[in-house]
């Protein structure tokens, strides 16, 4: 995976993958788990690029995922808002409760900064299930539209969500990229490798860390109104922790900080946690341990871990005597 989402031949067939996939699986429930998977790995994308490239740990994240899905359902079904109006909404929202969230939160460091976040996320939580009139409280929200047809292009059937789905996540993924790849992109890195050093240099770690941090939002807000529209039910449960915590293992498996991670992260735990559901509960008793020896064996994820064993293989016999690497840039991760 990593070759292939490295390469423009390898792009082309990712793409091409994706796009017969419902042709090919017939079988509904696949389809909608997939779907559910791509909106996962959108949120997941948004993670990475505050932890990844900013190296900053917000477990608010989650939080902002509901921010997203709950602005789109209140402003449709309650305001009677248009969907796409909604839609936009809720992404503009996020982005500055992001900004406001990301002022003071940045005024810590480290462990602190992650408790922060983590009682506002908690925060969000509480706000979601208690202000009954106005989230519905426990109950939810029910009745959420899906996207209504955009010219000739209608979005009723499963097939044709899955391919809206896909062409967020595709946007998402290329916005990562020219993120990585752009001024911005290495000013993040260099904040994330030394912020005295960035200091020094006249980059402002603050700034960059806020600006980071704002995208993230904006990415989480994009899955969230994507996912109440393809379930179209939304309840408190959406903002709980413990689905920011599943984001993060998704991350971590995959690869932080790298292009591809994210989603070659997130399909392979949705695979393997649907592929265990005949042993229910009991998964969990052999998901642990594989989740626990792949931390230990590669720390930096399938896709960080795939790029170590490529770039090794690249040495010159002297090289591996000296421990160094190829004198020409290694090939950025997938």
């Amino acid at each position: 995976m990593s070759w292939l989402l490295n390469t423009r031949n390898g792009w082309i067939a990712v793409i091409l993958a994706a796009l017969v996939f419902p042709m090919i699986v017939q079988n509904q429930y696949v389809l909608h788990v997939v779907t559910l998977a791509m909106i996962w790995a959108i949120s997941v994308y948004g993670y990475n690029m505050n932890v990844g490239y900013i190296g900053s740990l917000s477990l608010a994240h989650v939080g902002f995922f509901a921010i997203g899905a709950y602005t789109l359902g209140l402003l449709t079904v309650k305001a009677g808002w248009g969907f796409w109006s909604s839609f936009a909404a809720a992404l503009v929202l996020t982005a500055v409760i992001g900004f406001f969230v990301g002022l003071v939160s940045f005024r810590t460091k480290g462990h602190f900064f992650a408790i922060y976040t983590m009682c506002v996320g908690f925060i969000i939580y509480l706000v979601i299930g208690q202000w009954d009139s106005l989230t519905g409280g426990v109950r939810g929200l029910i009745g959420i539209p899906h996207p209504p047809p955009i010219g000739p292009i209608t979005f009723d059937t499963l097939q044709s969500q899955y391919y809206l789905m896909l062409f967020f996540l595709a946007v998402t993924i290329f916005v990562a990229k020219w993120l990585r790849d752009s001024l911005t992109g290495r000013t993040f890195l260099a904040v994330r490798n030394s912020e005295e050093l960035a200091r020094a240099i006249g980059i402002s770690p603050r700034k960059n860390q806020l600006l980071s941090f704002v995208i993230s939002c904006f990415f989480a807000g994009l899955a969230g109104a994507l996912y109440v529209s393809f379930i179209r039910f939304i309840g408190p449960e959406i903002a709980n922790i413990v689905l920011g915590f599943e984001m993060l293992m998704y991350l971590i498996i995959g690869g932080i900080g790298t292009l591809a991670g994210p989603l070659v992260g997130t399909l392979l735990v949705v695979w393997l946690t649907q592929s265990l559901q005949f042993l229910q509960e009991s998964r969990m008793i052999l998901f642990g341990p594989l989740l626990v020896a792949l931390v230990i064996f590669y720390p930096q994820g399938i896709v960080g871990g795939i790029a170590g064993w490529r770039n090794r293989r690249k040495r010159t016999p002297s090289q591996k005597r000296e421990g160094k690497m190829p004198a020409s840039k290694a090939e950025e991760v997938g």
